[in-house]
């Protein structure tokens, strides 16, 4: 089973002050057009090679454009031991569309 989360709470929460971890597992090119702001890019085919960088002790939300990608890597790290991983439901298409910050990412 994976964890999901909506733009809405997500947003409250880093607003909170959380510090939550997003991991955005889409392509370079798709990175390119805007990203959420500080999220980590890993894309979806290296990740099984950079799981290290993933914390397994506490939740971090990964996200692609629609949710889809997200959700099967979600399925992924949880079969490797990362029970703490969220899924961006409706990914960055969500968050765009509630008229949330849409950034470009540096590094990575």
């Amino acid at each position: 089973m994976v964890n999901e989360i909506d733009s809405e709470s997500l947003r409250a929460r880093l607003a909170d002050g959380e510090d939550l971890l997003l991991v955005d597992i889409r392509t370079p090119a798709e990175v390119a057009q805007g990203a959420i702001p500080n999220a980590k890019h890993i894309p979806m085919h290296v990740l099984p090679v950079r799981m290290e960088e993933l914390p397994k002790d506490q939740a971090f939300v990964l996200y692609c454009r629609s949710g889809a990608r997200s959700y099967h890597a979600c399925q992924y790290l949880a079969q490797q031991g990362y029970d703490k991983a969220l899924n961006l439901r409706g990914g960055i298409i969500a968050w765009a569309r509630h008229g949330y910050d849409i950034g470009h990412l540096t590094g990575g």
